[in-house]
């Protein structure tokens, strides 16, 4: 669709994609590559998931355009069921399809002629930083992984931000959940949940609603494809399937996790930090919340990035 947020480095190449996940969904994609790249040399490659409602046109690419000047191989898409990705019913969140997006993105990447099979990291922003390092766990093919301003979404669900839900709240939610997907059943139209990002920002605004909103509902971060509302009954399989329970198992291969220090999510990488086995590493960034390492080219620590899978994808 274009309607990308930033404008295309000189230095480099950006070509539309598609393959398909081994559920068979056909997954929209851009590939970047240095300008000067003719396949004659091997690159190190990387995938890189969008925040949690977001597209490829947004931080993906703002990433990859400034990662492949760097001399990597950079691939982002759009999730399955979302932007310009196929798969019905539009808007379906699904953690175990997230994660299998990533495991296509490496399948993608290892037939590439100058790509080497042996040099493949992934990077997730925001709600993909779990969905990569699920994805690491099980396959070795992922040689390092870094996440930024990561959320864990299975955990959101359950918990929210202000503690675990009692368990006469929990079974609230979950009677609610059922209930809707009796109604998506027999009206064929899956209800979709609220704005993450609200269009309506003022003073009463929930300070997180606001941050996402002055991203995503302003021309700052705006896509038509980004709306930040997935079906509803999505959040049940959330609540089933426990993300980076086996992070122990990414070890020896190197996890890099960066934040910002004014990051409402900042407890999440921190948690993951303390579980994660060695090498694992917590990068925070100063001055920064969680959302301006989406796009703020100025915070976001690219030279910590590339230091990274350069010493790691060797």
């Amino acid at each position: 669709m274009g309607n990308y947020i930033f404008s295309l480095r000189g230095r480099v190449t950006r070509k539309p994609v598609s393959y398909t996940n081994r559920f068979g969904i056909r997954l929209a994609g851009d590939l970047y590559l240095p300008a000067d790249f003719d396949g004659s040399r091997t690159l190190p490659s990387l995938v890189i998931g969008a925040p949690y409602g977001g597209v490829k046109e947004q931080g993906p690419g703002i990433y990859a355009n400034e990662l492949a000047q760097r001399g990597f191989a950079v691939l982002t898409f759009d999730p399955s069921y979302n932007g310009d990705s196929a798969g019905e019913p539009r808007r379906l969140s699904s953690p175990e399809m997230f994660v299998e997006d990533f495991h296509a993105g490496v399948d993608f990447l290892g037939t590439i002629k100058g790509l080497d099979r042996k040099r493949i990291g992934a990077l997730g922003i925001c709600g993909s930083g779990a969905f990569a390092l699920t994805a690491a766990a099980v396959d070795p093919r992922i040689h390092s992984v870094a996440t930024v301003s990561m959320y864990d979404i299975s955990r959101m669900h359950a918990e929210g931000f202000a503690g675990s839900p009692d368990a006469d709240s929990r079974r609230a939610m979950l009677n609610a959940i059922a209930q809707q997907r009796w109604d998506d059943f027999e009206s064929g139209r899956p209800q979709l949940t609220d704005r993450g990002a609200p269009n309506e920002i003022n003073e009463d605004t929930n300070p997180i609603g606001r941050e996402f909103g002055e991203f995503y509902s302003r021309p700052r971060g705006y896509h038509p494809n980004a709306i930040t509302q997935f079906t509803q009954s999505s959040a049940m399989a959330f609540m089933n399937f426990p993300m980076v329970d086996k992070i122990q198992w990414i070890a020896p291969r190197p996890i890099l996790l960066v934040v910002g220090d004014e990051a409402h999510s900042r407890f999440y990488s921190e948690d993951i930090l303390a579980q994660a086995a060695e090498p694992k590493e917590l990068f925070v960034v100063a001055d920064s919340n969680h959302v301006d390492l989406y796009d703020k080219t100025d915070k976001i620590p690219f030279d910590k990035l590339e230091d990274f899978f350069s010493a790691t994808l060797k």
